[in-house]
């Protein structure tokens, strides 16, 4: 069974949608490939060159397409808003922030 196939509502979700989310963008091949490490590549090249970058600015609009992706995908008559607050989508800002930025400086999205 689906999400969608149930009438929940956000306090109804039976998991933690923040963690879900990052899931979802770590490992659907296709969101993966054109968004997550095409994005996380490029915080990776700036940080190399030495930029000062803002990496929560530059994850942001991840989250927010991984948010619309997962809902078109898993609960298609729910929009994001319906499912994350803006505090899930900072609080995941955040998380994939602390996460990627061990894997950047081990070379992990190094494209040359």
């Amino acid at each position: 069974m689906k999400l969608f196939e149930l009438e929940l509502k956000k306090e109804e979700i039976p998991f933690d949608v923040v963690d879900d989310l990052a899931i979802y963008m770590r490992n659907d091949p296709m969101f993966y490939r054109k968004t997550f490490f095409p994005a996380m590549a490029d915080v990776s090249d700036r940080l190399g060159k030495g930029d000062a970058i803002d990496t929560l600015a530059l994850i942001k609009p991840i989250i927010d397409k991984g948010a619309k992706s997962y809902c078109k995908k898993y609960i298609p008559n729910k929009r994001p808003e319906d499912i994350f607050s803006k505090e899930d989508l900072d609080s995941c800002c955040k998380k994939i922030q602390s996460e990627e930025m061990s894997n950047i400086k081990k070379g992990m999205y190094e494209c040359s």
